[in-house]
């Protein structure tokens, strides 16, 4: 039983990833009570859903337009350093933040300019962020360590916006901001013990220093696979360590699309994701699910949000299970089938404890995704080319749901909101177990198997 609750092995083998972990747990809560302070601000100075709507559009434009750069710069460049100078970005914006609401500014031009310096920095830090916990612990804790920062974010979630309303009600805008910035300094303070990880280092295995190849390409990928690792070893010399280009000047060019598109097992995991989320997110649609069924109470909306939280959450506890499961691949495929299968529950639930209920399943499901899927692309990825993949990996991940909130709210306005999700829900499940049947390397993909012992980073 103990190997299927949460598997911490990675905060006690590597101080580095401990810290790191901490600093991305306590900035991940300020950037949740910093969203609803930003939301209510647009409300205050605009009064108009419109303008709270183009807040999205203000994130996600950097997000998708600079994800790509930072996924370039994080192959070229010390990530460690890509990834201070981004968090000390995020630590200007949030100053800023904070000083437009002391000023009282009333302009909404401003603010949302802050919001997207905050989103832009989060853009070229994010993929070299990514590719930092294959660097610092051994294979077999990759998916766990993964699974550890998953479970921050879905804390951050659930607990971020009730604090930000205890703040927001008591000391007003400039303490919630006030808040942000100080977990800002928190999450860049994290980064000040993290070794030099220059591209094309060595993974944190015992046995790496051995064959640069198969420290590139994990024991479970399949024979076919290899050539990739193969190709980036030719560029580099036995240690791992590049003081050259560390792939073919063809090949980097290419950024992380060619990678994801050779390879299989990628291939499959992305499309998995692309069709769970462009197909079947749900999130546009709960003010109308709220309306129809439950009276329209805010009280309702916000049990939505946070049975989707409860159920990430509750998997993330029980991680073991996952992160140890051998199958990662096929782990991947039967999760997002769930989410697809819960959430076309979600649209035909009646009483309001199955439409939870149902929520938590997918808060679960998607929990289980996102971990298998994210331990399946670094060990994958010959870390010569993890920082263009993360970035492909960050884009997928932004504008997937995006695209996937827009379609939902399209197809509703021609039907309904329950049509929309039950449709969407069962589409995106028939679509993963159609990659299934075609994508035979994912779906037989192997984890490593575990290392002689722990590695201290």
């Amino acid at each position: 039983m103990r190997h299927h609750v949460l598997d911490v092995r990675p905060l006690r083998s590597s101080r580095a990833y401990r810290d790191l972990w901490a600093g991305s747990a306590v900035g991940g809560l300020g950037f949740q009570v910093a969203t609803v302070a930003v939301l209510l601000q647009v409300w205050e100075l605009t009064h108009s859903p419109l303008w709270t709507g183009t807040i999205g559009l203000a994130t996600a434009v950097p997000l998708l337009t600079l994800g790509l750069v930072g996924g370039h710069l994080a192959d070229v460049h010390d990530r460690r350093t890509i990834m201070r100078l981004a968090a000390a970005g995020q630590v200007l914006a949030a100053v800023g933040l904070a000083a437009q609401a002391l000023a009282g500014n009333r302009s909404v031009w401003v603010l949302l300019g802050l919001v997207s310096l905050g989103a832009a920095c989060n853009a070229l830090g994010s993929p070299a962020r990514r590719t930092v916990p294959p660097r610092l612990l051994p294979p077999d804790q990759v998916a766990a360590g993964l699974a550890l920062q998953n479970l921050a974010f879905q804390v951050a979630m659930l607990v971020g916006p009730a604090l930000a309303g205890l703040v927001l009600a008591r000391w007003d805008l400039p303490a919630a901001y006030g808040l942000q910035a100080v977990a800002a300094v928190v999450a860049l303070l994290g980064l000040v013990r993290l070794p030099p990880l220059p591209p094309g280092g060595v993974p944190a295995t015992p046995s790496a220093s051995s064959d640069a190849v198969e420290a590139a390409v994990p024991v479970g990928a399949p024979d076919g696979d290899r050539a990739l690792g193969a190709e980036a070893a030719s560029a580099a010399p036995a240690t791992g360590v590049s003081s050259a280009a560390p792939a073919p000047r063809r090949r980097a060019a290419a950024g992380g699309w060619w990678i994801v598109w050779r390879k299989p097992t990628l291939r499959g995991s992305f499309a998995t994701d692309v069709a769970a989320t462009v197909l079947a997110m749900p999130i546009s649609l709960f003010p109308l699910v709220n309306e129809l069924r439950f009276d329209g109470d805010p009280r309702t909306l916000g049990l939505f949000l946070s049975a989707v939280a409860v159920g990430g959450i509750g998997a993330g506890l029980l991680s073991g299970a996952v992160t140890r499961a051998p199958r990662a691949g096929a782990l991947q495929l039967a999760a997002a089938a769930t989410w697809g299968v819960a959430l076309a529950g979600f649209g035909l639930a009646g009483p309001l404890w199955l439409a939870l209920a149902c929520l938590a399943v997918a808060g679960a499901a998607d929990t289980v995704s996102v971990v298998t899927r994210g331990a399946l692309v670094q060990l994958e990825t010959p870390d010569e080319f993890r920082g263009r993949v993360s970035s492909v990996e960050h884009v997928v991940g932004v504008a997937g749901p995006e695209v996937g909130n827009f379609r939902g709210g399209v197809l509703a306005s021609l039907t309904s909101a329950p049509v929309a999700l039950a449709v969407g829900g069962l589409a995106a499940s028939a679509v993963v177990g159609l990659v299934a049947w075609r994508n035979a390397p994912l779906r037989r993909y192997r984890t490593p198997a575990p290392s002689p012992g722990p590695v201290s980073a």
